[in-house]
This record gives structure tokens, sequence and C-alpha cells, in this order.
């Protein structure tokens, strides 16, 4: 009968995990295919700065550490997540094959001792998550009561955070009812074979005097539904951070890897019109054939996902929706409607929902839709001050501010549609080659004045 129960369970959990492999597995594809909306962009080259920037921001967090109290937390969660993941390891190879603390008789007298640290990791992630919870409904932090964080987002935030603690419950309670059934080998030989003699467990074994009075067939059920719980918990959660803002647990290393090398505010030029510019000029190479005229470019600026570039999309995916951009955003703290965190979200969702209309449509259908209008409006795009601040603050190096300049660009290449103080100083730019509304030879009129009044 314990066989039966045994390869009963061993199928359960091959379903459990082949089940999971193919919803993870569907799910990276879409999101593959969705950051391909994008337009093609090389971010190859230069591999040792950019192995450096990730391991630095993504790996090492050091970005996090601008605000310690919350650096020191989130790494506990981290550190915890990443460690714990050993145990991981070893109990989806105890459901593979049958077995229970399979690596006890490797690792001997040390296998207590590192599940100990397990434990205070894991002890460590539930005070994290719990001062994270205060944090987010107390109000005290005024990004996470921005009007773009109400609903799903703040929900999805806190449907982890709980998670995490009910997984770490889990583990507690399959490690504290584990160590009572340690002493009852003598009960029967499945339980004598099946809890092998450990030693006691850190944290778990404090919880032994809750358990130790309960019948030895109850103890094996609670032991067992710990252990699906746990580790079902975590496939569930690898299955649910596919559609979460924890995306970011996998995408932060690639996107910090492919991010921008260039300084902070150098802005590109487009490079179908400054071609254009240099044709006419006589620079560009092969100046014999002036007239030759270059592939129409289809959009000047971006109004869809479709015209931004692959990077910026997986920028959208990569976000943490943490709100230090917009917490340091000049425009958002004078009470504009721009949120930098806003932008990414809204790219984000554009992409999902244009990737889900392809799925039904074909991959050549368009929706009619864009970012800019329907996710987007121009009175956010208009009031960013191109001032790097969200750019700076990012944990792990995502761009806003380039998205927000090529929704600009459309709105005033395309549109025309820039306000009036704007069109005068592009006017004067082109004419003065300055802002203001005098001639170049007027320029330093105000200095010649100057030298007067002191004279």
């Amino acid at each position: 009968m314990e066989i039966f129960i045994s390869i009963f369970q061993q199928l359960c959990f091959a379903a459990l995990l082949t089940a999971s492999g193919v919803l993870i597995g569907k799910r990276v594809k879409a999101i593959s295919r969705n950051i391909k909306l994008g337009k093609a962009e090389n971010r190859s080259g230069n591999g040792p700065e950019r192995l450096k920037k990730m391991l630095l921001l993504a790996f090492g967090q050091k970005k996090m550490f601008d605000r310690p109290f919350v650096g020191l937390m989130h790494f506990t969660i981290y550190i915890g997540f990443v460690l714990i993941n050993i145990e991981v390891l070893e109990i989806l190879l105890d459901g593979i094959t049958g077995q229970h603390r399979l690596f006890s008789p490797l690792l001997g007298d040390f296998y207590p001792v590192l599940i100990g640290f397990f434990e205070l990791l894991a002890l460590g992630v539930v005070v994290a998550c719990i001062v994270f919870l205060v944090r987010r409904k107390s109000g005290l932090v005024p990004r996470f009561q921005k009007p773009e964080m109400r609903g799903w987002p703040s929900l999805d935030a806190n449907i982890i955070l709980i998670w995490e603690i009910l997984l770490m419950g889990a583990l507690y309670t399959m490690n504290g009812t584990d160590a009572v059934l340690q002493t009852r080998a003598e009960s029967s030989e499945y339980i004598a074979s099946h809890y092998p003699q450990t030693g006691p467990f850190l944290i778990s074994g404090l919880l032994v005097p809750l358990f130790e009075n309960l019948s030895t067939g109850l103890l094996i059920g609670l032991e067992r539904f710990a252990w699906w719980i746990h580790i079902a918990g975590i496939l569930a959660f690898a299955v649910y951070i596919t559609y979460s803002k924890h995306l970011h647990i996998a995408l932060a290393f690639p996107n910090t890897y492919f991010s921008d090398l260039k300084p902070k505010g150098q802005l590109e030029n487009m490079e179908s019109v400054t071609k254009e510019v240099k044709i006419m000029l006589g620079m560009e190479n092969g100046t014999e054939n002036p007239e030759q005229v270059d592939e129409e470019v289809a959009t000047f600026g971006a109004k869809d996902v479709t015209d931004l570039s692959w990077k910026n999309i997986m920028d959208a995916y990569s976000c943490t929706e943490c709100g230090r951009c917009t917490s340091v955003c000049p425009a958002n703290i004078t009470g504009k409607k721009l949120s930098p965190r806003k932008i990414m979200m809204d790219v984000r969702d554009r992409a999902e929902e244009l990737g889900k209309y392809k799925d039904e449509h074909g991959a050549e259908a368009h929706d009619g839709k864009g970012v800019y209008v329907d996710y987007t409006s121009k009175e956010e795009l208009m009031a960013c001050t191109t001032c790097n601040a969200c750019v700076e603050a990012c944990p792990i190096h995502i761009n806003p501010l380039d998205i927000i300049l090529q929704q600009r660009r459309y709105i005033a290449m395309e549109e025309s549609d820039t306000p009036a103080s704007w069109n005068a100083m592009f006017s004067n730019i082109e004419n003065n080659q300055a802002p203001w509304a005098f001639p170049a030879t007027d320029r330093f009129k105000w200095a010649e004045e100057l030298k007067q009044q002191k004279s």
C-alpha cells in the first residue's frame, strides 16, 4: 500500500512539474514575441562592461542600497529566494525519485546545519515581507499610493508578499512535523526509511511541541500536505511571476546587460532625419549620387509599441513598479500628471494587448490602437523636463525617458501638435540657431551693454 502511495505521488508530481513547465514555456514564448514587436536595435559589443553592469545592478543590487533600509530588506528576500532554492532542488529530486531527504545521507552532519541556515533565511524573508506589507498598506510611502498603483498593481504586490510568507510557513511545518516523525521510526518500516535521522532543525525545531502529541498518521498527512503546498506553491509562483511585475526576478539580468552604455542625457538623433540632412549638405557617403532616395520611414517617433525598440519593451517587462523613478520626477512632485512608472506600465500593457490581438487575428494584424492616446496622454508626455532623474533612480537601469521622447517626436513630427510656445522655439532654433527670437548678430549685445555700464 505504501509503495502504491509513493508511486501515485511520483506520478502526481511528474504531472504537476510537466504542467508547470508547459505553462511557463508558453508564457515565455508569448513574452519573447511581445518584446520582438519592437524594432531591431543593436545592443551587442563591450561585453566586459555589460557584464560588470549586470553583476553590480542585477546580482549585487547596488542601486537598491541607495536607500539602505529598503535595500537590506529587499536583499534579504532576494538572497533567501536564491539560496532556499537549493533546498527546492532537493524537494524536486525527492518528488521525481520518490525519496525523502535525498541529500541527508550525502551531507551527513552538515545537513541539519544547512537546513538551519535555510530556515534562518526563511525567517528573514518572512520579516522582510511583513515589513513591506506594512509599508504598502500604511500609506507611509507616497509612491505606493499613486493613481497607477490602484487595483491590480497593488493587489499583485500584496499577493506575492503573502504568498512568500505562506511558502515559508509551509517549509517550517514540513520540517517541524518531519522532526517529530524522525523520533517514531519504530512505528513502521515506512517511517524508518522515509524519515531518516537528520538531527534537530534550527527554527522548525521550536515548533516540535505543537506537533509531538499528534498521532503518527496525522503527522504524516500534515507533513505531506505541507510538502505539497511548498513545492506546488513554488511551481505556481514560477508560473504566476510571468504575469506579474515580479518578472524582473528573471529579466533584471538581461535587461541590465543590454542597457545603454552611453552617458545619461545623451539624446539620439533620428537616423533617417540625420541621413537626409547629410545628403542635402553633401556630407553623406556616396555624394556623387545625392539624389539617391532611402527607404521611406513609416513613422517619425513612436505611436505604438511597434515603433519602439525591442529594448524599450524589455524595459517595460522588467519594470519592478517600485516607483523610485516617479518619486524623484520633478514633474510628478509638482503635481503634474506624468509618472515614469506609469509610462513603463503602459508600454507593457499595450504590448500584452497587441500580442493577444495578433494571436487571435494573425501576425500581421493590428487593432488600430497605440500606446500613445490609448494608454499615454499628451499631457503626461509634455510634462517631462528630460532631466534624467527617472533613469538615474531606476535600480535595474530602465530608461523611461527614451520612450517619452520617442512619443513626443511622434506628436511633433507626425501630428504637428506641439504647444505654440514650443513651435516658436523650434522656429527660432531653425532661423537663429538659438531658442530666442534674436538674430545671431545680436547674441552678444548683452555683453556689450554690460561693458558700457561698467565703463
